[in-house]
């Protein structure tokens, strides 16, 4: 995870590095380097979703070229949740609120974000296996478990998404 914040710090130009000699200034260039490192880990992390959602998509057209009717339906279910997924990741709000907006996020929780976010990474590699499972499962009595495997997967991963907005907006107050 630093290695990208890193990455990023190491690439500011010259007017950056100088406008970080300015008191006060230096935390603000932090802070959108962070922010930048955010949306690049993001991108990163739907990048990795959509790549499991296409091999998904690919089964799913195998399955009813083999007349599999019956398991699409199923598999459909766990395309959805994943596009929705990756959706979110994509348009989720930066790691980082700006001077003016309404919504400010410290650097304790900017860091959070960024972790949250790169945990989201593990879940892609598991989701991974789990449709591996479904291709080595197809033809047998085990293919279903296998698809309800990726569509709980699924599900794990939107409602672990949705809780990254508490870490913006605090715990919703239902």
């Amino acid at each position: 995870m630093s290695d990208l914040f890193q990455k990023i710090s190491d690439s500011r130009n010259l007017i950056e590095k100088i406008g970080a000699m300015i008191p006060g200034f230096k935390g603000y260039v932090d802070r959108n380097a962070r922010r930048d490192a955010d949306k690049l880990l993001r991108e990163t992390v739907a990048t990795r979703f959509e790549q499991q959602w296409s091999r998904l998509s690919q089964l799913q057209r195998e399955m009813i070229d083999q007349g599999s009717i019956e398991t699409v339906d199923n598999v459909e279910a766990a395309v959805v949740k994943l596009r929705t997924l990756i959706d979110r990741v994509r348009t989720a709000s930066y790691g980082y609120a700006g001077f003016f907006d309404a919504v400010k996020v410290n650097e304790a929780d900017l860091a959070k974000l960024y972790q949250f976010d790169a945990s989201l990474l593990d879940r892609a590699t598991q989701l991974a296996a789990a449709i591996d499972n479904i291709a080595a499962s197809a033809g047998t009595d085990g293919l279903p478990a296998a698809i309800r495997n990726v569509v709980t997967l699924a599900q794990d991963g939107l409602d672990a998404f949705q809780s990254r907005s508490e870490i913006i907006l605090g715990p919703s107050s239902q």
